[in-house]
């Protein structure tokens, strides 16, 4: 037979395009338009109902950025479509390839309650069916301007994402506005032929089964009058149905698909237009699981439930309804899909906390699944959290975006630094926007790393990152997909349903030990440097509040600030999703949160400051008492508690400062001498109890150094690893001098310009801290560059720690394999540690997160020189053409002859500096632990207002412990609990007002104390 192929397969291409698919409306009438724009940020829906409309027709231009406009429309079903199905058709200027990144629409009906939602692949709104002639439509439509930041020429800067530059010109015209007849039997046969169609381009060009589907296709073209493309589609489909009905092979992939709309917490839009997205979205997905009885929904995020309660309680209504009926899945339990690499320890800990507590108490439900497709990379504290938070499963999609290594598994046991494992999937079919289409199903199919021990895998099925969810084409091609030869079998399916199946299929997938890093988007551990010190200021503030009104209603009665601290856990939870505290959100953004941070520090110093002021008591004029909520003794003060002032002792030893004949300072403090050169850079710090140096021979330390930063795409998310082909030393001095010299305290200042931009160095020396403490300020100017802190080690070693949640986890320093290179940009929190036997060095971190660590061999001694550096600024322009303009603190600290122990308590003594309160008492802490290497990391009051107080604590040297926990407070009993305060069944002994604790490397526990 001659080979027709693609003749058959164009011909089949063309007849969808230009003739199926617009006899889908067969006919249909213009509605008439009005419109009313808002004069500023969106208004209430009654407003919007009530205000007055001006005439617009189809063609004419609307919506300045970020505005929103009241459109009314209206009509008369004509007589002629009696008993017909009949739809509205709004187009509001939309681009069918960016849904979720234009403008939409919600729809409402006169009495104001929501219809569904509007974007570039959902325009339909059904009016009636059947219908009656006569009937008089009329619908109003809250239509958003969000313009389009992220165009078909991407990554170019632009003013579009703040309102302050955006402009005020149109960005849309009104397309189609019409009421218009749904032909359902046309528009299931656009359901067939795609269908074939897609899964005939799969199929091998050898293989019987794609010659009887291009046949039949055949055949069916064949029975279709192009002329009168509805009354034969009937007969078209016939010959559709023999190769529709042939089922699959008894060995087929099977694909649980689950209903989504991965939206943004924030991205190219602010939060506030997220509300709003949430709404479209829902309304769209619970009327579509009312008309697909088959059909389920997964939503993640418990703040975007909150916001549809809060905003739209209709819609909410209809949600509650579909929970309730197990259609609507609330997924992931968490407040956010967060960032994990950079929220701290009890951050982390509190996504669960509050995504799960809120599930539960609004739906009854427990999430046994950690739901995060779009997270740039996990830590490898992770497992051990999702565990503790009464989670077994994980779902993520991201790492499927790796540059250089494709990652070997697609289920997997994913074991923590502490050694826990969670069952963890990764989507086959490599996206979270899933539109059913042929070549996804069969990319699924032919990319699934399990095969021939697994057949499950998921797919989350629906217009993502800007919502829009699942629409009912998507729904179409699944039930087609159910059982067809040829293709995987698809069944709508919950989360949890898929993870029951996959785990009995799979019990004893390979583990993939430590971090789950994605090798891309590393640049988003330094971009924005504001929003990420908002981040780490809020959640240092908060650790404190919890412990001093905690400590302040135990001892005094005062009240405990149970609804202030929740709602601003929740607004701190909120800015770590995962393209706000990265830093990868349009300028509305990041302006909104610098606001936030500065208002949520404002209002936790206030409770700190009350309740320090509670426990402090009265006393003499002068007097003072010293606050420390670092969990660690500090200065002759107790960890988490409080001393006067006057009792203190005295910091040993005394710091002296030498001037250098060649220009440059000697600063020390008998257990250290620093050298600064005349560049003012750092050429010495020796560790005088060893004699050790810490700087590498001729190689100088705290030195900035500045690269040309322009990736290749993904400006503020992206550094490309040839940025490091160009570097400048800034090496020029404007300024030299001493600024303190006292028995306590030496410091030496420098100041540099580079650039438009100028950068003031302080080195300081305190008496009785072996620490040099290092702080940068920088006026920032410049545009598509990275500013680094260099800090050359005479140290030999192939691997160094950094802080990650309840632990540390190790990097190499080399670069054997392409995992190891691949990572040349990586996060810690507080510190990072380097180590030869006996002897080490942490640099530590109240500022930054990114850092990259090298190692090279000196010729002239053949020593080791390892050089990490502390990423401080870039400056992309996209999305935010201003990423990072204007001045910046960073406070670092350099620790010659740190162990691993010390490396965590002076990471966390620069995060949490002592507090002076005017008072006269000395305030013993709540708790206590004996043992340095166990870390109190949280206490507080239990959530439920019991009064009892819940600690939480872990092991951070990397070893084992046994220890005791003391209460200053007369104990009833003691519980090990979950994340969310919930007793587990065992009891912990008490004995008197200590409870013995053992912990393994890394585990973390959460004790509820029972108060006598």
């Amino acid at each position: 037979m001659h080979d027709d192929r693609s003749l058959v397969e164009n011909r089949l291409k063309r007849v969808l395009d230009e003739r199926v698919r617009p006899a889908v409306y067969p006919a249909s009438v213009p509605l008439q338009v009005g419109i009313w724009t808002a004069p500023g940020e969106p208004v209430p829906v009654a407003e919007g109902l009530a205000a007055p409309r001006t005439p617009i027709g189809v063609g004419d231009a609307w919506g300045a950025p970020w505005s929103t406009s009241w459109l009314t429309v209206s009509g008369t079903v004509p007589e002629e479509w009696a008993g017909r199905t009949v739809e509205a058709l709004i187009d509001l200027g939309f681009d069918a390839n960016m849904p979720g990144f234009q403008c939409e629409g919600l729809v409402y009906r006169p009495d104001g309650s929501p219809v569904k939602g509007l974007n570039p692949r959902n325009q339909w709104v059904r009016i009636a069916a059947p219908a009656r002639g006569g009937e008089e439509v009329l619908l109003h439509v809250e239509a958003a301007a969000n313009p389009v930041i992220l165009d078909y020429h991407p990554f170019l800067p632009t003013g579009l994402g703040d309102q302050d530059t955006a402009g005020d010109t149109p960005q849309y015209r009104l397309a189609r506005m019409d009421l218009a007849v749904f032909d359902e039997t046309v528009w299931q046969l656009v359901a067939d032929l795609e269908v074939l169609g897609e899964l005939m381009a799969e199929l091998p060009v050898e293989g019987a089964r794609r010659w009887e589907i291009l046949r039949a296709v055949e055949r069916a073209l064949d029975a279709l009058d192009l002329q009168d493309v509805g009354g034969t589609a009937a007969a078209a489909r016939t010959e559709l149905a023999g190769v529709l009905a042939s089922p699959a092979e008894p060995s087929a992939h099977r694909i649980s698909a689950v209903g989504h709309a991965h939206i943004d917490s924030a991205w190219l839009w602010p939060l506030r237009e997220t509300v709003r997205k949430v709404a479209r979205t829902t309304a769209n997905m619970t009327a579509l699981l009312e008309d697909e009885p088959d059909f389920v929904y997964t939503m993640s995020q418990a703040q975007q439930y909150a916001w549809i309660k809060e905003h739209r309680p209709e819609v909410y209504a209809r949600v509650k309804k579909a929970v309730a009926e197990g259609r609507f899945v609330p997924a992931g339990g968490m407040w956010v899909e967060s960032d994990t690499n950079m929220p701290s320890s009890e951050a982390m800990a509190r996504q669960f906390t509050h995504g799960k507590r809120f599930f539960l108490d609004e739906f009854g439900v427990e999430n046994q699944e950690a739901w995060l497709p779009d997270t740039f990379g996990f830590a490898g504290g992770l497992p051990q959290i999702i565990k503790e938070a009464g989670s077994k499963w994980l779902l993520t999609q991201k790492i499927s975006w790796s540059q250089v290594n494709s990652f070997p598994h697609h289920t997997f046991w994913w074991e923590g630094v502490d050694g826990t494992r969670i069952y963890t999937h990764f989507p086959p079919v490599d996206t979270y926007n899933c539109s059913m289409q042929g070549k996804e199903i069969a990319h699924a199919v032919r990319n699934f790393k399990d095969k021939g021990r697994a057949r499950h895998s998921i797919a989350p099925t629906g217009w993502g990152d800007g919502g829009g969810g699942t629409t009912r084409e998507m729904i179409a091609k699944a039930a087609r997909l159910r059982d067809l030869e040829g293709s995987a079998r698809v069944r709508w399916e919950r989360p949890a349903e898929f993870f029951a199946k996959a785990q009995a299929e799979y019990p004893d997938p390979p583990v993939w030990v430590g971090e789950l890093y994605l090798e891309l988007h590393r640049a988003t551990l330094t971009s924005q440097a504001r929003t990420k010190q908002g981040n780490r200021a809020s959640e240092n503030l908060l650790r404190e509040a919890e412990l001093w009104c905690a400590t302040a209603a135990v001892r005094t009665g005062l009240p405990y600030p149970y609804a202030e601290l929740d709602r601003i856990w929740k607004t701190v939870l909120l800015h770590q999703f995962h393209d706000i505290l990265p830093g990868s959100s349009i300028a509305w953004v990041h302006r909104e949160a610098e606001r936030t941070y500065a208002a949520v520090a404002e209002e936790l110093t206030a409770l700190v400051d009350r309740a320090q002021r509670a426990l402090a008591g009265d006393g003499p004029a002068d007097g003072e008492v010293v606050f420390n909520g670092a969990p660690h003794p500090r200065g002759g003060v107790p960890a988490g508690g409080a001393r006067r002032a006057a009792e203190l002792p005295q910091a040993p030893g005394r710091c002296t400062v030498t001037a250098r004949p060649e220009g440059g300072f000697v600063l020390g403090n008998g257990l250290l001498r620093a050298v600064v050169d005349a560049r003012g850079l750092l050429v010495s710090v020796v560790d005088l109890d060893t004699g050790r140096e810490t700087v590498a021979p001729g190689a100088a330390a705290n030195l900035l150094q500045i690269h040309p930063d322009f990736p290749n795409m993904w400006d503020a998310w992206d550094v490309d690893r040839f940025y490091r082909n160009t570097v400048t030393d800034l090496t020029g001095v404007d300024e030299l001098t001493v600024t303190a010299d006292t028995a306590g305290a030496v410091a030496v200042r420098v100041t540099r310009s580079f650039g438009a931009s100028r950068a003031v160095q302080t080195l300081t020396l305190t008496a009785g801290a072996k620490r040099l403490d290092l702080d940068t300020e920088v006026d920032w100017h410049e545009t598509e560059k990275f500013l680094k802190a260099a800090f050359p080690l005479d140290l030999h070693t192939d691997r160094y720690a950094a802080e990650t949640q309840f632990g540390h986890l190790y990097r190499p320093t080399h670069a054997n394999t392409s995992w190891e290179a691949a990572k040349f940009e990586a996060c810690n929190h507080k510190f990072v540690h380097f180590e030869e036997p006996g002897w080490g060095v942490a640099l530590v971190t109240a500022s930054t997160y990114g850092h990259d660590v090298t190692r090279t061999v000196r010729p002239a001694d053949h020593g080791t020189t390892t050089t990490v550096r502390a990423s401080l600024l870039r400056a992309p322009r996209f999305p935010d053409p201003h990423t990072d303009q204007g001045t910046h603190r960073f406070r670092h600290a350099l620790v010659p002859g740190a162990g691993i122990g010390d490396a965590v308590r002076e990471g966390y003594l620069i995060n949490l500096p002592e507090r002076r309160v005017p008072g006269s008492a000395d305030v013993a802490p709540l708790v206590g632990v004996a043992d340095p290497a166990v870390v109190v990391s949280a206490v507080k009051l239990a959530d439920d207002g019991s009064g009892d107080v819940v600690v939480r604590l872990y092991e951070a040297g990397g070893g084992r412990a046994r220890t005791r926990l003391s209460a200053s407070f007369a104990l009833a009993g003691a519980r090990l609990c979950d994340l969310l305060e919930r007793p587990r069944d065992e009891e912990v002994p008490v004995e008197g007002d200590e409870v013995p604790v053992v912990l393994r490397p890394f585990q973390l526990l959460t004790l509820r104390l029972s108060r006598a």
